[in-house]
This record gives structure tokens, C-alpha cells and sequence, in this order.
């Protein structure tokens, strides 16, 4: 498991105090450049999930099985540097290796998200937008920035009312992204049917919560119609451009200070021990998962 140290303690002991069993399991997929999985795992633990990060090679070389987790978690970073295109050769590799079991994975409830270069990689293995169940077909793309530059910054989102299982009870969030490659793009008549099907699930906003309407730096990348993730049509494969597991503790925002200040003095404690807001992601997964399991 990740060492990243706080006080003495890793993410996921401090994350795994309550002593609570975790009954859902959460793969975390790992190697050749992915970069997140220390703060994803710490997300699914303080959403009372069991994390195992797992190296691609272990999946792939069928070592670690896939039928022996609920959740898998393709995270974010720059899996093979984006050599050939961000998450191309990621979705490659799993569609040719292992594409048979990733189907009978999501046909048999199992849940996805695609977090950053992990939503690249699913659109690229054709797993989203999944219009026709058990069949991979690559309908939609995420490509490089309108601005030409990579983009580090937070955006504000809109969650709009779809059947996505990981945003239930969130109306509005707001998150970081770390990208180059995240316009969303595809034709006209594929838009038309995410829209109409209720598969856009978030979408880039002002800060009053409104459509940012292609307006940079709101909209940062110039994704289309602001799209920022989406969903299959049962909404239990989710894919997004921000990273909700960088968002685990108030602290991570960067108004949190302001916040603080301005709270009143009995509340500050409190506020301080806040947990952020995009668990509620993870939490909304595991909650799915549980109510299954009973």
C-alpha cells in the first residue's frame, strides 16, 4: 500500500482508524505512469472501501483476478507518457489482454470510474459512452486544450441529473484538474444522444453554478457543450476530467483559508477536521455496492 506519511501514520491507517471492516473492495490500477494512486486509495478507504492497488501487469497477466473486486478505479497521471495519445495505449493494452474480462466485470454489476488520464483511457478502450451494452466502440474523444498548455487549476462543475451512481445528492462541486488533454469532442449526433439520454454528467460552470458556455478559464480546456464526464446509460461507468480524490480534505481547496477566517471561532475545529468534498464520489460507490451486498 502507498506510504505517503502524515503524522507519523500513512493516509490509508489514518483513513482505516475507525476500525470499521470494509466489505467492498476497490482496485486501483497502477504502473507505467499513473501517478494518483496514493491519494485514490486514501479516498476509498475514508469511503469505508478496501483498496488494493493493483500493477497493470498483474491485471493483464491475470495474477490478480478482476471477478474479486466491486469497484475498478482506472486513476489519473500519464499512463506510457501519453506517447501515442492520452490513454491510447492504456486502453489498448487492457481491450487486448483482458477486454472479455473487463465486459463480464461491468455485465455482472462490478462498478468503473476513469479519473483524468483514467477517463481517457476509458473512452479510448470504447467502454464509454457504452451506448450498446457488452461492446467496445469508440464514440467520443478528449484531446488537447484549446489554451495549447497544460492546465492545473480548479474549476467549479455542474452535476446534472443523470443515473450516475457516483454523483447522488451532488448538485454542485467544485474540483482540480491537472491536464493537456481534456477538450471532450465527438459529432453532433453522439452529443445529441449523451444529452438526450441523460449521460452528460458534468459540465464545466461559473461560479454561480451556470453552464461556463466554452468561456476559458471556467471552461478550461474547450470541451464541448462543457462537458466535463460522463456516463454509460445504466450510470455505473463513470469518466471525468477533475479529480475528486485530490479533493479529500478541506484543506485541499484553495479557499479553505478564507473559510477558516471567516468562521466563527467554535466552529473552526470543526471546520478543520472537514473531509472534501469529492469523497462524496467514492462514498456514493461504495454505498451502492454495500446495499447490494446485504
Amino acid at each position: 500500500m502507498g506510504r505517503t506519511q502524515t503524522d507519523g501514520q500513512t493516509l490509508l491507517e489514518r483513513a482505516g482508524q475507525s476500525g470499521r471492516t470494509a466489505r467492498v473492495r476497490a482496485l486501483v490500477l497502477s504502473g507505467y505512469g499513473l501517478n494518483c494512486e496514493a491519494e485514490t486509495e486514501y479516498a476509498f478507504a475514508v469511503a469505508g472501501a478496501e483498496p488494493v492497488r493493483v500493477h497493470i501487469n498483474d491485471l493483464v497477466g491475470r495474477r490478480v483476478a478482476l471477478s474479486d473486486f466491486h469497484i475498478l478505479a482506472f486513476i489519473g497521471g500519464f499512463a506510457w507518457a501519453d506517447d501515442h495519445g492520452a490513454g491510447v495505449i492504456l486502453g489498448t493494452k487492457l481491450r487486448r489482454h483482458i477486454g472479455d474480462d473487463i465486459l463480464r466485470f461491468v455485465e455482472a454489476g462490478g462498478l468503473v470510474i476513469g479519473i483524468c488520464n483514467g477517463f481517457q483511457a476509458l473512452v479510448n478502450l470504447g467502454l464509454l459512452p457504452g451506448f450498446e451494452a457488452g461492446v467496445f466502440r469508440r464514440e467520443v474523444a478528449l484531446t488537447y486544450n484549446d489554451s495549447g498548455t497544460y492546465r492545473n487549476q480548479w474549476v467549479h462543475m455542474r452535476v446534472e441529473p443523470t443515473p450516475c451512481v457516483f454523483t447522488r445528492g451532488i448538485d454542485r462541486i467544485d474540483l482540480p484538474i491537472r491536464h493537456a488533454e481534456g477538450k471532450f469532442v465527438t459529432s453532433p449526433e453522439t452529443l445529441a444522444r449523451l444529452e438526450a439520454g441523460g449521460q452528460v454528467v458534468l459540465r464545466y460552470a461559473l461560479p454561480d453554478g451556470t453552464p461556463a458556455g466554452g468561456r476559458f478559464p471556467w471552461n478550461p480546456n474547450g470541451a464541448m457543450s462543457d462537458v466535463a464526464g460522463i456516463c454509460d446509460p445504466r450510470g455505473r461507468i463513470f469518466g471525468l476530467m477533475p479529480h475528486p480524490e485530490a479533493y479529500n480534505h478541506i484543506t485541499n481547496h484553495p479557499d479553505w483559508t478564507r473559510w477558516v477566517r471567516l468562521a466563527d471561532p467554535d466552529e473552526r475545529a470543526a471546520l478543520l477536521d472537514r473531509e472534501g468534498a469529492g469523497i462524496a464520489i467514492f462514498r456514493n460507490a461504495v454505498q451502492e455496492v454495500e446495499a447490494a451486498l446485504i
